[in-house]
């Protein structure tokens, strides 16, 4: 049988193909805030694109994880592309080592770790280290504790790899057997629900010591290695060159690690091509989206680290994506901006940098596609509130646009707009990918 070609767009694509593209902008999503006149951020923005997009498109909310979980990233990342969280035992750590490269085996042991700042040893002032540190200063104090930490508790060795800024991951490895992901975190703002990293509300900011949660011996000595790692790490990182200039320059101290959501088996993903026999591909800068992204088998395409302008991070993104969309069925795009300001409570700045995402990304890009022929999903990972300063469990604005998507009668992509769209309030983040995928012909 002789298959017809269809014709080609001017992006290179089949024109009898429908494509996706599924954009993720991270902590998008927020809670009315007083000074925004009770409205959120995403209200409070000029959206026109995503506004247009939800004119003619269906829309909701979704608890990305569930209703009742403040999600970390990971979690709800994978939840979003499908797999169920709880199901299958991610990670952060072991994600965030698979997305930065680093070597992993099961058995081995990987936490993610932010540089922070500790006064008496113990009591945390940031625990982002001002969230000013700089690729090149993380470099060398991630360089100095790699070079002068020795492991003595157990038999072991580690690595230790600073990835964006206050980011870092830790692999550590036993010489003699295996390590177990059964131990607490360091990091006081996040705990763990069966297996699963959720946000903490209100921490106290005390450097905790990590304990096995279960009585074997493998638990106990992950425990002994990650304390002994901590405390070794202080002691270098306090007197370090770094952190002495740091101080001149009126800055706080990088010098204490927090680890958190250890993992010690590399999660077994069916691939988004065995379950939906669609060319997946991700474009994302964060190390967890990632891992995820590789785990679930897409093609990671690569970008160069988010600088400090979104708008020419967006730039490269729109090339980088309609490069991409010739050669894949979809494209998940993850956008990191407005989770940070909402992490610093600093409403204004992620007002404007949802603005950013809509002019600067989905402008270009819907200038550029046919809605025809294109599916768009436009959703958060989760919500982050500037007056929590950290994840919330909150629902997260959900639109479907494009192609023969019927309209519902929302005008505005926002929280309180999208409540009463005709998707209704999904209650978990995994309903979403089966339901998009449903709109894609095989």
């Amino acid at each position: 049988m002789v298959q017809r070609r269809g014709r080609r767009s001017e992006l290179g694509e089949d024109e009898t193909r429908l494509k996706l593209v599924y954009v993720v902008i991270d902590g998008m999503a927020d809670r009315p805030i007083e000074e925004l006149g009770n409205r959120t951020p995403l209200d409070a923005a000029e959206t026109p694109n995503m506004d247009l997009l939800a004119k003619n498109g269906a829309t909701g909310l979704m608890y990305t994880v569930g209703k009742g979980i403040a999600p970390e990233s990971d979690a709800a990342v994978v939840s979003i592309l499908g797999y169920d969280p709880f199901k299958y035992h991610t990670s952060r750590g072991v994600l965030e080592a698979i997305g930065a490269g680093l070597p992993l085996r099961d058995g081995d042991l990987a936490l993610r770790c932010n540089f922070a700042t500790v006064e008496d040893r113990n009591i945390i002032k940031d625990r982002r280290a001002e969230r000013n540190l700089t690729v090149e200063e993380a470099m060398e104090l991630a360089e100095a504790i790699n070079r002068q930490v020795r492991l003595e508790s157990h038999p072991a060795s580690f690595q230790f790899k600073s990835t964006l800024g206050h980011r870092a991951v830790l692999v550590m490895r036993r010489r003699d057997g295996t390590l177990s992901s059964e131990i607490t975190n360091t990091d006081p703002a996040y705990t763990r629900i069966r297996g699963v990293g959720v946000a903490e509300l209100e921490p106290e900011m005390i450097l905790r010591t990590s304990k096995a949660i279960t009585g074997i011996e493998e638990a106990k000595i992950s425990a002994d290695l990650v304390n002994e790692f901590t405390k070794k790490a202080i002691n270098i990182l306090d007197s370090h060159w770094v952190n002495s200039k740091r101080v001149k320059e009126g800055k706080l101290k990088a010098n204490a690690i927090l680890s958190r959501d250890a993992g010690h088996i590399i999660p077994r993903l069916p691939t988004l091509r065995e379950q939906y026999g669609f060319n997946f591909a991700c474009l994302a800068d964060m190390p967890v989206e990632k891992g995820i992204s590789k785990l679930a088998g897409m093609q990671v395409v690569e970008l160069p680290p988010p600088s400090e302008s979104l708008e020419k991070d967006s730039e490269i993104r729109v090339k980088r994506l309609l490069e991409s969309l010739p050669r894949y069925d979809c494209c998940y795009v993850h956008i990191k901006g407005p989770d940070v300001p909402g992490h610093d409570g600093d409403f204004e700045l992620k007002t404007r940098l949802i603005e950013i995402a809509d002019k600067d990304f989905l402008g270009p890009v819907l200038q550029k596609i046919d809605l025809k022929r294109h599916l768009i999903c436009v959703t958060a990972d989760h919500a982050t509130p500037c007056k929590l300063e950290s994840h919330s469990d909150d629902p997260v604005p959900l639109l479907i646009s494009g192609n023969e998507i019927i309209p519902d009668t929302v005008q505005k992509f926002s929280e309180a707009e999208c409540r009463k769209g005709r998707l209704g309030i999904i209650e978990h983040g995994t309903e979403l990918m089966p339901m998009l995928m449903k709109y894609l012909p095989r």
